[in-house]
């Protein structure tokens, strides 16, 4: 039996016309080898709405859901309801600005085994025209690295190519803020891994200030929420991933800690970006500052119980 892949791409009502019609174009594009597939936008909006409308003048199928139930996860959900029909046995997610590499979908599809829940690459920053921008490009190769020793491999977004099995028995929390990192502890904490592929996909960084501390504030939000599941984690019996659990729910939270490591690294940033060095080193003590009051500020409104709101972010075409 040909194996099937369906692509899914959660949309909310604030993406750009523009940028949904350059992901479709950029996704129809990608080598998907032998395998039948599908592409489906899970779009909050309704059917009137013209970004339905032009998506499936793309030669790709719109799920219009009519609602903002659960977000993101509320999307990816619904679209796995109703890819049943289609019976996939992978399914790849990407976000609206998400742009694979061409051969992204066999890479990674290859490393998803019965074991793998999540199979994905590293990120690059396809925007860097701004400080916090080049900031985020810089602390994109440091997760790169990461994710090569870290026990708990959690790829932001989930973008990558999942068993739809895993998938569709265990679904996201739509209450949870950060979906993402929810369902990677709740998987590896089943003893399912995360395999790290080669090569990468591009993605747009926040290019303002602003944008850039409502994003990452909501992580460490949706950070603080995943404590509920330390009961699970603790009993897993795989120590490595308990570690680096661990330590991304606390070392993370206090980066002013690492201000002085950054306040060093001119010389090797001039080293690495010649001129732009400087611009780059401007950019990270913002990033790093930043951080530090997106974390304080989550973890007030935590204690609170007050949440925080999920903003949208500026695109660049």
């Amino acid at each position: 039996m040909k194996k099937r892949i369906a692509v899914i791409v959660p949309v909310s009502v604030f993406e750009p016309a523009e940028t949904l019609v350059n992901s479709a174009r950029h996704l129809r594009s990608l080598d998907f080898g032998d395998f039948e597939f599908t592409i489906l936008y899970a779009f909050d909006g309704d059917e009137s709405d013209e970004r339905v409308k032009l998506l499936r003048k793309e030669g790709v199928d719109v799920l219009a859901r009519n609602t903002r139930r659960g977000k993101r996860a509320g999307a990816i959900n619904d679209a796995i309801r109703h890819l049943k029909k289609f019976k996939p046995n992978l399914v790849a997610i990407f976000d609206a600005d998400s742009r694979p590499e061409k051969d992204f979908i066999l890479r990674c599809a290859g490393r998803v085994e019965r074991d793998v829940y999540i199979s994905s690459t590293v990120r690059k920053v396809s925007n860097p025209y701004t400080l916090i921008a080049r900031a985020v490009e810089l602390e994109y190769r440091l997760i790169g690295f990461l994710l090569k020793v870290s026990g708990f491999r959690q790829f932001n977004g989930l973008i990558g190519v999942l068993n739809f099995r895993h998938l569709e028995r265990y679904g996201l929390s739509e209450d949870a803020l950060t979906e993402d990192a929810d369902f990677a502890t709740r998987m590896h904490a089943l003893g399912f891994r995360a395999e790290l592929a080669e090569g990468c996909v591009y993605e747009q960084s926040p290019v303002t200030i602003s944008d850039f501390y409502s994003q990452r504030k909501r992580w460490y939000y949706g950070g603080l929420e995943l404590w509920r599941y330390l009961d699970r984690v603790l009993p897993s019996g795989n120590p490595h991933f308990v570690t680096s659990w661990l330590s991304a729910l606390t070392l993370t939270y206090f980066p002013i800690l690492y201000l002085p490591f950054v306040l060093l690294s001119l010389p090797a940033l001039l080293a690495l970006y010649g001129k732009d060095g400087v611009l780059v080193y401007a950019g990270m003590i913002l990033y790093a500052v930043t951080l530090q009051i997106a974390s304080f500020s989550a973890m007030l409104n935590f204690l609170r119980r007050e949440g925080v709101e999920w903003k949208a972010m500026t695109r660049v075409e």
